[in-house]
């Protein structure tokens, strides 16, 4: 075991895939002598050098591009956006092009393309740099949206991307680059098609990812001294979205609460919550209850940022309301 920060863990993601595989290059705003804006490449460049540590222009669409056409041509492109906000700018690229030429083509057209960005808020960074919006591509078919969670996650989905035939988005929470912990030094890919049971329960399910993940297992602590025994799920991959785990857990607890830092309304939250009704409504002892960020532009002051945030206190309210 070592001791890793949640950063140096896709660094080294990153390091293994550039040594195992020679068509594997990282471009994105910065990446290279700067090591992106949150660090993450820092020494690669060095390592590697500038043909595959490569710094773009400030143009998301055109980058992103560039990555899909590097991708069809036969490369293995690791495409860095600063944040979620920010890839809107080539959403056009994603949706129209990534997502869709598999389909297009009549599946001749692979697109082996992983694009990782920086999503949610708790950094005091403003409206322009800290959504959620990772539930907006889980609504995309022919991607697959991963958010690592954990070291074991941070350090393992993107070889499993990469291996992937079409595009996969990683989104990575800004909030756990400096979390650290211990990691086994052999650790290595992980499977990306089924969520992890972070904490057993009998009482009621959390689901979350993510950043949310810490939330909900801080309001399993606090629960636990309600005597109310909260399972916690980590989805892990929010599309394809492993439904089995998710109703397994419902089954056991027959109460659900989802903890989401997107906005409420046509959020994931909305998604999970419409197919446990659908395929598990007889199971439920209580109404669905949902979790989510304030329906407000993220604010920059930090009591109101918290506030518009899912904090444990409303997990745990939400959960005693769900167990009577």
């Amino acid at each position: 075991m070592t001791t890793i920060t949640y950063r140096e863990a896709l660094r080294e993601a990153i390091r293994e895939a550039l040594r195992e595989d020679e068509r594997v290059f990282l471009m994105g705003e910065d990446v290279g002598a700067y090591g992106g804006c949150f660090g993450v490449s820092l020494g690669l460049l060095e390592e590697f050098g500038p043909e595959r540590i490569r710094d773009t222009p400030l143009s998301e669409s055109a980058f992103v591009g560039a990555g899909i056409g590097c991708a069809l041509g036969g490369m293995r492109p690791i495409v860095e956006i600063m944040t979620v906000n920010f890839s809107l700018l080539a959403l056009d690229q994603i949706l129209n092009n990534a997502a869709t030429l598999l389909h297009m083509s009549g599946g001749q057209l692979n697109v082996p393309l992983v694009i990782r960005m920086t999503t949610g808020a708790g950094r005091q960074l403003g409206a322009q740099h800290s959504h959620s919006l990772e539930g907006w591509y889980a609504h995309i078919p022919g991607l697959r949206v991963v958010a690592p969670a954990t070291l074991e996650d941070a350090r393992g989905m993107l070889a499993t991307a990469l291996a992937d035939p079409d595009p996969v988005l990683l989104f990575e929470h800004g909030s756990l680059y400096n979390y650290s912990g211990e990691l086994d030094e052999h650790a290595g890919p992980v499977d990306l098609d089924r969520a992890a049971l972070r904490r057993p329960g009998r009482d009621v399910t959390l689901v979350s990812y993510g950043g949310t993940l810490s939330t909900a297992l801080s309001a399993a602590e606090e629960l636990a001294s309600h005597n109310v025994e909260a399972e916690v799920v980590d989805l892990r991959t929010l599309r394809p979205l492993d439904e089995e785990t998710v109703l397994s857990s419902v089954s056991r607890t027959h109460r659900l609460v989802v903890v989401d830092e997107g906005w409420r309304s046509g959020s994931l939250s909305a998604e999970i919550a419409a197919r446990v009704t659908e395929n598990a409504f007889y199971e439920l002892d209580a109404p669905v209850q949902r979790v989510c960020s304030a329906e407000v532009p993220m604010p920059y002051a930090r009591h109101l940022e918290q506030a518009a945030l899912p904090q444990p206190a409303r997990v745990v309210a939400a959960a005693l309301e769900a167990v009577g």
